[in-house]
């Protein structure tokens, strides 16, 4: 007699995930070294690291700092650009069973909208995350998201030259995460994922200097999580699309606490520095927590969390 298994499955626009762990842009790289750890076919997605139309040199170093239960971030988006990303590294994506989801930044509104363009046209991209919330470049991504109206901006032209299933990543470092949110959402994306980071500082105290050359950085790690989770849950009861959370998850747990606030996925981002098997131990974590529980699918729990 057969073994009934989960389904673990979700959907998020028109991309089918086998389940609901993908990985955050920008602490999975492109995959290649991942590979060697395990099968990436294992994940529900890849979110590439973050691609602009030219290659980005990204900011001068130090910028990576730890801090008390997570870390800092100043790179800056550096990649190679959008024509290495077409011609190395999503052909060796397509030797996985996974969907891959290209986070995208630019500078200004057009260059958003010529990477999608061309990346509608390309075998093996199943969608586009807009990155509108990087808080480490001086110019671009969160200039666009800090307000309803830039979201919108962006989002709009990016929605008039893709049919690509569209995931805006929202900032945390603004005055309201859901009117951010409902914005993207009116103006065509097909689903939300947040948080980014929060933006923060370090200073060495002996040599009396800030420990990033940018000054300030993006904070990530378990540090974020209990805000990040609650600002999952506001955005989720606010807008009826998919939503991808994200923000210290570290455990099968702590991805199980973001679905029941109302994300549909989630992203590993961190501890993926930390423990370069995070991702498939949290997919295994949550398969046994769903049977543990009696339940026989990973949405029947979306969204489900009662008050106390």
């Amino acid at each position: 007699m057969g073994v009934n298994r989960l389904d673990l499955s979700t959907t998020i626009g028109n991309i089918r995930m086998k389940n609901p762990v993908t990985v955050a842009s920008g602490t999975f790289a492109y995959g290649q070294e991942m590979s060697e750890f395990y099968d990436l076919s294992r994940l529900g997605a890849i979110v590439t690291k973050g691609t602009s139309l030219k290659p980005w040199p990204g900011n001068d170093y130090p910028r990576t700092v730890e801090t008390s239960s997570g870390m800092l971030n100043a790179i800056g988006l550096q990649n190679d650009g959008l024509d290495a990303l077409i011609n190395e590294k999503i052909p060796f994506l397509r030797n996985f069973d996974v969907p891959v989801i290209v986070n995208v930044v630019g500078h200004t509104v057009e260059e958003y909208a010529e990477i999608a363009a061309w990346l509608d046209n390309v075998d093996g991209v199943a969608g586009i995350e807009i990155n509108i919330s990087c808080p480490n470049v001086k110019q671009g991504c969160l200039a666009f998201g800090t307000t309803p109206e830039g979201t919108a901006e962006v989002v709009s032209a990016v929605r008039a030259r893709t049919s690509l299933t569209i995931i805006t990543k929202l900032s945390p470092n603004v005055g309201s995460v859901i009117q951010i949110a409902k914005a993207a959402v009116d103006a065509g994306s097909d689903a939300i994922s947040l948080v980014n980071t929060f933006l923060g500082t370090a200073i060495d105290p002996w040599k009396r200097k800030f420990r990033l050359s940018n000054v300030t950085g993006g904070l990530s790690g378990p540090a974020i999580k209990p805000i990040a989770l609650r600002m999952v849950y506001e955005v989720a009861q606010a807008v009826d699309v998919p939503i991808v959370g994200m923000g210290g998850i570290m455990t099968a747990m702590d991805a199980v606490e973001f679905l029941l606030a109302g994300a549909d996925a989630v992203s590993i981002g961190t501890a993926n520095f930390v423990n370069p098997m995070a991702a498939v131990e949290i997919i295994d974590g949550i398969e046994e927590y769903l049977q543990s529980m009696g339940f026989g699918s990973a949405r029947e729990i979306v969204g489900t969390v009662a008050e106390s």
